[in-house]
């Protein structure tokens, strides 16, 4: 029979346990912004830390730990549990010189919080190394696929049906890739945010911005039927870091910046809504009959009219209206349908549009108070998003006559059509900064038909200077259709507007 000392011993001793293991867990799961915890996973001799900024919506992280390699790894993992098919996006710069070469940070994926579990990890190392690593059952070692870009800011990591796609960019610059298949995780697994010193009597730092989890649409979902959830973005073009400002788990689109930078305009479930940047509060505008609206909606330069594109009546064409920003009964300005609008002249005289007549969709532009249509282009193939430059010189559009998806541009009586973009891209919907010095517009991957500019695909916001060059990228998201239809500069030409996409 045991004495009460050594009773007391051990309920001592099983009460420390205890007191370690729920601070452990505790600690574990801390909410950190989008994530559900943070902990130090294997052995570190210097407790990892995360803090979160709000108003940037980026995560300052500290790790410790030896490597993540080998039969067991050693850092520290801001994390949550997802299921399925996702993609995981961040931008990463690491807070100071270092110590080791060999330091990490990067996305990684888990069957579980063990040192030895199976993951997938896309890494980038403090001396330029990029590779996707991977440990395809507990204890073994680590395996890795290297790739060619030093130094990348831009990390992403995917999840598609069993494979695992790692994409890296310095920012600016068009993702690479390398995949790889055969590592079984469970459906359910640990992804996150991580930091490895590769040294532990140290602690490394890294900041990520950017950050995205994405659960990207199913194979059976059925377009302009089903939808994704939505995200309103803000990018600030010098910086490129974008922060979330509102989200709906159905669809809006195409962003509309007002004149006094107060405001956006976009459409949501065939009505117009005015979204108030302030109090970040989205209010319907009264556009009387007209509750059929699709993405193609323009404010005049000066904000006081609102063109929009509708149908009136259920599955017939749409048409072109005007109403006043405020809102107020519709005017009808197109009579032939379909006709989707695009953009105003910086007078206020002219509405530009893309129709189709007689099987081809071309540019036209008629008065803003109704009249005639005029027709700006006749090449073979599809010519659309058209808009005025703020000096008025140019219409700015995109076309497919080259054989990919281009930005053109043309004097507004149709003359002088020029090509601006020659890439590998399929490139629509161009934007010009409110300086005219700038033209932004939407890049999608080659394997998407010149024709189309479907929902729900990996594409890239691009940066060009008004008189050609090089595009740079300033945003990578998973959208398409509806991301960035509109003008959606800000007035003082520093930030954009647009919509990504996921599941909710």
């Amino acid at each position: 029979m045991m004495g009460s000392t050594h009773i007391r011993r051990l309920l001592h001793v099983s009460f420390a346990a205890m007191t370690i293991f729920t601070a452990s867990l505790a600690g574990a799961q801390s909410t950190v912004g989008i994530f559900e915890g943070h902990t130090d996973v294997g052995r570190v001799s210097h407790p990892g830390t995360v803090s979160y900024d709000g108003a940037t919506q980026a995560y300052d992280i500290s790790g410790s730990g030896q490597n993540v390699w080998g039969a067991h790894d050693d850092f520290h993992f801001v994390w949550k549990r997802l299921t399925g098919n996702f993609i995981l996006s961040a931008r990463a710069h690491f807070v100071g010189k270092g110590v080791e070469a060999h330091r990490k940070v990067g996305w990684m994926i888990r069957a579980s919080l063990d040192a030895t579990s199976p993951h997938v990890t896309a890494a980038v190392h403090g001396d330029g190394l990029t590779s996707l690593q991977f440990r395809r059952i507990a204890g073994a070692n680590t395996e890795e696929l290297r790739m060619h870009d030093s130094l990348p800011d831009v990390v992403q990591l995917e999840r598609r049906d069993g494979a695992y796609i790692m994409s890296v960019a310095r920012f600016g610059d068009t993702l690479s890739r390398q995949e790889v298949t055969g590592v079984t995780l469970p459906d359910t697994v640990y992804v996150g945010l991580f930091v490895c010193a590769h040294n532990d009597t140290v602690t490394e730092r890294a900041v990520y911005s950017n950050v995205r989890i994405t659960k990207p649409a199913p194979v059976s979902l059925v377009p302009y039927r089903e939808y994704l959830g939505s995200n309103l973005e803000i990018l600030d073009v010098e910086s490129g870091n974008a922060t979330i400002i509102h989200q709906y788990r159905g669809s809006f689109q195409a962003p509309n910046w007002t004149p006094d930078g107060k405001s956006l305009f976009y459409v949501q479930e065939g009505k117009i809504y005015r979204f108030d940047l302030a109090s970040r509060t989205p209010q319907v505008v009264n556009t009387g009959s007209a509750t059929r609206n699709n993405n193609d909606h323009v404010l005049s330069f000066d904000g006081s009219m609102l063109g929009i594109s509708n149908s009136p009546d259920a599955g017939s064409p749409s048409l072109v209206y005007t109403v006043p920003s405020q809102g107020g009964m519709p005017t009808l300005i197109t009579k032939v349908a379909p006709s989707y609008l695009h953009g105003w002249s910086p007078d206020g005289r002219w509405l530009v549009f893309t129709g189709q007549r007689g099987g081809e969709f071309d540019v036209y532009k008629i008065p803003s108070a109704g009249g005639d249509e005029i027709r700006l282009t006749s090449a073979p193939g599809l010519d659309d998003g058209p808009e005025f430059s703020p000096d008025g010189a140019y219409i700015y559009f995109n076309s497919v006559r080259s054989g990919r998806m281009q930005i053109w541009r043309m004097r507004p009586d149709g003359s002088a059509q020029q090509q601006v973009t020659d890439d590998g891209f399929n490139n629509w919907f161009p934007h010009i900064s409110p300086d005219g010095k700038w033209i932004v517009y939407i890049a999608f991957p080659p394997e998407v038909p010149p024709g189309d500019h479907p929902f729900y695909k990996h594409v890239t916001i691009r940066l060009i200077p008004i008189g050609g060059g090089t595009a740079r990228v300033i945003a990578y998201l998973y959208g398409g259709q509806g991301s960035i239809n509109v003008p959606s500069w800000s007035p003082d030409g520093k930030r954009l507007a647009f919509v990504s996409n996921t599941g909710m």
